[in-house]
């Protein structure tokens, strides 16, 4: 396979990982696995700096890292590259949800344009609700329309879809 073969899949890998962080966000971290996440909806008044939900990095890490193995081990040199794509995205969801969004590190503090207030606003949502139910915005690179205009200009358009509903 050429290089075009292999910029390909670790694009599409980067890509897909959002639907699979998505479902992932949704159906695992607010189900079977909420004791892991429960503490990173919780206000931060903890001792230390990392969370239980920093388990999910690993559980992440762990197919990438196994797609290298194989990727270099095997005549499957593809495999590698999907590791490669799966990567790029942890550290853009790092670089975004860790970074940006929940100020663990200080870094990026003058970003100011629509798509990084999108997420924020999304983000702000999701956080919205302390418990597992009722959430919404599970995802992080792809943000719900409404997300790009004033807090109260969505919130006002939610009450008016209630109306005509």
């Amino acid at each position: 396979m050429e290089i075009l073969g292999y910029a390909l899949i670790t694009l599409g890998t980067f890509l897909g990982m959002e639907f699979v962080a998505w479902f992932a966000h949704k159906f695992i971290m607010h189900g079977l696995l909420w004791i892991w996440h429960e503490d990173h909806h919780k206000p931060h008044l903890k001792d230390g700096f990392f969370e239980k939900n920093d388990l999910f990095f690993l559980v992440f890490a762990i197919p990438s890292a196994t797609c290298y193995i194989l990727g270099s081990a095997t005549s499957h040199f593809w495999l590698f590259f999907i590791g490669v794509g799966i990567s790029i995205y942890g550290l853009a969801y790092f670089l975004i949800h860790d970074v940006y969004i929940h100020r663990r590190f200080k870094w990026f503090k003058k970003l100011d344009n629509r798509y990084s207030k999108a997420i924020l606003r999304a983000h702000g949502a999701h956080h919205a609700e302390q418990g597992k139910e009722n959430c919404e915005s599970f995802g992080l690179l792809i943000v719900n329309p409404k997300f790009f205009k004033k807090r109260s200009e969505w919130k006002k358009q939610e009450k008016n879809n209630e109306i005509y509903a």
